[in-house]
């Protein structure tokens, strides 16, 4: 199993909801779709495909939220 890992940001193989996730669903999932990439997708839309982003850039991307 490989996982993705920042902080107390951790995915695998396995789709993982958003912490952020509201009663109705919306929001994301996401992945590891193996050492390099991570994939997300809409929730309530998971039919429509994923969005795939090298593993630096998801790390940065999670690096600047928690910034905020």
């Amino acid at each position: 199993m490989v996982c993705a890992q920042r902080g107390d940001h951790v995915l695998n193989e396995t789709w993982t909801k958003s912490s952020w996730s509201n009663a109705g669903g919306s929001c994301v999932e996401a992945r590891t779709d193996g050492a390099t990439r991570v994939q997300m997708r809409d929730t309530l839309n998971r039919t429509l495909g994923t969005l795939t982003f090298p593993r630096r850039e998801w790390t940065a991307l999670l690096s600047d939220i928690d910034a905020l």
